[in-house]
């Protein structure tokens, strides 16, 4: 990669990585809280959420929140989702009933019986880390397979076998420390330079456009191709190109 784009992306990460980004992001309701479990919770029900578009799936996220009455950790943890949500089949955002949603709860609940809060559960998998496999692989692998092996699929996908986008973006917002978008709660015990970069279509594309790498499909193989060339330009924090390449694409579109 030659200095003008590595320079470039360090200037659109530098330039987009602010509260600004909030508005109109899934990360957006994490910041309405104050109570780091209400937060983490927040945010894993913003990343189960968030695919299609954002005018579909904001409100689905916010309409969660409001049953919750801005506290999900309690309403999780103390069943009061039960009341809220009733297992039927009618349709709660595109793909998935009222009952699917029910049943994410349900085992959401069951993580917070067994481990009491998403980061320890976090915690526990990172212990886990190896050469092979590291603290952020172990967490994406035990999230997923917690969720899977409860029946729940598409909601929290695993890595290796897709691009596990939104897996990847909620750590970003859990692990980055010092920034006004991403929380870093996570951070004493997992290390930020082992994030991925959170690959859809969209990011494929506009790094095309800069000639970053040569992605042919939004698979794993990409992820890892993509962050490992992210790691050069941002050493010890790949993840942070996530702006840098949603701001080129702003840029585009302000400056065609």
């Amino acid at each position: 990669m030659d200095d003008r784009l590595r320079h470039l992306l360090i200037s659109l990460a530098d330039r987009y990585e602010t509260a600004a980004f909030l508005n109109h992001d899934p990360s957006w309701f994490m910041h309405q809280m104050t109570d780091a479990r209400d937060q983490e919770t927040a945010a894993f029900l913003a990343m189960c959420l968030s695919y299609g578009s954002r005018r579909q799936f904001l409100p689905k996220i916010a309409q969660l929140l409001r049953m919750a009455d801005g506290k999900p950790y309690d309403w999780i943890a103390g069943g009061g989702y039960e009341k809220d949500i009733c297992p039927t089949q009618q349709c709660f955002y595109r793909l998935y009933s009222c009952d699917d949603i029910y049943r994410l709860l349900n085992a959401i609940h069951e993580l917070f019986q067994q481990y009491g809060s998403l980061r320890s559960m976090a915690k526990d998998a990172a212990t886990h880390a190896s050469a092979e496999c590291t603290d952020v692989d172990s967490v994406l692998i035990a999230f997923s397979t917690f969720f899977r092996e409860r029946g729940i699929k598409g909601l929290v996908p695993a890595p290796y076998t897709s691009a596990c986008k939104r897996p990847c973006m909620f750590l970003r917002w859990m692990v980055r420390d010092d920034s006004p978008v991403d929380l870093g709660l996570w951070s004493s015990f997992i290390d930020k330079a082992h994030l991925y970069i959170p690959l859809d279509t969209h990011v494929m594309q506009t790094a095309a456009r800069l000639k970053i790498a040569d992605l042919k499909t939004a698979g794993w193989k990409a992820v890892s191709l993509l962050t490992t060339q992210m790691s050069d330009v941002f050493p010890g924090d790949p993840a942070r190109a996530d702006y840098a390449l949603y701001g080129y694409d702003v840029a585009q579109k302000t400056n065609p």
